[in-house]
């Protein structure tokens, strides 16, 4: 078998059976399938699609390149979350210790910024000593001590999806149905879970941009892991604008943990309790929204998630100090401030426009071997259908000397769109994929 063959076949629209996906992924893990030969094949599955059965194949292979990890020393099911990306999407730094303190195991792996998109593993990483990299062990010790832990893809699970994930990053191979499925998918089945609660994006900020290609992810999504035997659902939730007001590694941590302690935006919060109320559901300690969203808000009122926060900070390594004092995390020293063009109201924040100026401030990766800056990143002044001023702050970015301020400054200023008339708001969770859904 030979990858030039695979490319072309599927280049040209062909199928790919078991067979040849088992090639491809065990030529990625163990690095004989060199990244040119690689890329080429996933940009000809973007180009042509997969069917529901490769898909499925793809998946599983990446689940088989690794370990399936166990959880003997627990009495329950582990669950997760899982988001396909937007901006300013910090959930998982509330909503996990939410579901903690609320008696949930979450192992929760992440990954890092994919294309215009933040990674929870960057922003994690702000917090000075913060290790996201921890061994399997490790990871069992801290379901059994604290109940969370917050990690890093490992070697041993799906290594295949590691390399493709890195490689998608850098070659505009993103936006696939597939390999998105694929990618999520693999590493949540194989990390060991027995729940799963996805937030699929929509909108102008999300990969995926209507209401239509987000359903059929969603529901790709969750008959991949009910075929697994994984009780998966998803949550389908609008990414027009940032999700609340911080869009940059530090600026976010900080807006969590302002979340946690009550004082978060209300999209913010109400997302994560929304979504967190749906893990406690999916591990079996509630049986309906209203008692499970009253628990997790009484866990949020009460101060046991910023509590349940700071005992997963601890033991990862990092500084817990962080939760009461922001001034030890990474900052930027330098303000630019983006203005309204005229009087009016803001119809619109553009959320990929706002993330891509992140990424060139320095916020996210244009490349594998870029430097993260977590200090840098954009604060919201004005959301959207705020009456502003002509000349009034509508965005402040937080940046180093100027650093990637010329990219991203036209970016923001495009971003920005003013309207005599407040606009319409879409409700924040806009369609469900139910846990028995199977598939078409």
């Amino acid at each position: 078998m030979r990858a030039v063959d695979l490319i072309r076949q599927k280049r040209d629209g062909g199928m790919l059976d078991r067979a040849a996906i088992d090639f491809f992924v065990s030529g990625v893990t163990d690095g004989s399938l060199p990244d040119y030969q690689a890329s080429a094949l996933l940009m000809a599955i973007v180009l042509r699609g997969m069917s529901a059965e490769e898909t499925a194949a793809l998946t599983d292979a990446m689940v088989r390149s690794g370990v399936r990890v166990d959880y003997p020393d627990i009495d329950g099911t582990p669950v997760d979350k899982h988001s396909t990306g937007g901006v300013g999407d910090k959930t998982s730094l509330i909503l996990a210790p939410l579901a903690a303190a609320c008696g949930a195991y979450v192992p929760m792996m992440s990954g890092r910024g994919l294309g215009h998109t933040g990674g929870t593993l960057d922003k994690l990483e702000a917090i000075p000593g913060f290790r996201t990299r921890l061994s399997l062990d490790d990871l069992r010790k801290a379901l059994a001590v604290v109940g969370c832990a917050m990690i890093g893809q490992t070697e041993e699970i799906a290594p295949a999806d590691k390399k493709l994930y890195a490689l998608r990053d850098v070659t505009a191979t993103v936006e696939s149905i597939p390999l998105i499925c694929a990618s999520i998918m693999s590493k949540k089945i194989a990390e060991g879970i027995g729940g799963l609660v996805l937030d699929v994006k929509t909108g102008a900020g999300a990969f995926m941009k209507s209401p239509a290609d987000s359903r059929r992810l969603a529901e790709s999504l969750v008959a991949i892991g009910v075929a697994s035997g994984l009780r998966t659902e998803a949550l389908i939730t609008t990414m027009d604008a940032p999700l609340g007001r911080m869009v940059g590694n530090s600026l976010e941590v900080i807006e969590s943990i302002e979340t946690l302690k009550g004082n978060g935006p209300q999209d913010l919060e109400r997302l994560s309790v929304v979504l967190a109320a749906r893990m406690l559901i999916a591990a079996g300690l509630e049986q309906d929204d209203a008692r499970a969203e009253a628990r997790v808000l009484d866990a949020l009122t009460s101060g046991a998630g910023v509590e349940k926060l700071r005992a997963i900070i601890e033991f990862q390594g990092g500084n817990p100090a962080v939760v009461d004092d922001y001034g030890r995390l990474p900052a930027a020293p330098d303000r630019h401030d983006v203005t309204a063009a005229r009087s009016g109201y803001v119809s619109a924040l553009q959320a990929e426009l706002i993330g891509r100026a992140a990424v060139a401030l320095g916020a996210g990766r244009a490349r594998l071997d870029d430097v993260i800056d977590p200090g840098v990143g954009i604060e919201v002044m004005a959301r959207v259908g705020a009456p502003v001023r002509g000349g009034e702050t509508v965005l402040s970015v937080h940046h180093r000397a100027g650093r990637g301020l010329s990219d991203a400054a036209p970016m923001l200023a495009e971003a920005v769109q003013i309207d005599d008339a407040p606009p319409l708001m879409r409700p924040l969770v806009v369609d469900r994929v139910p846990h028995s859904f199977r598939g078409n």
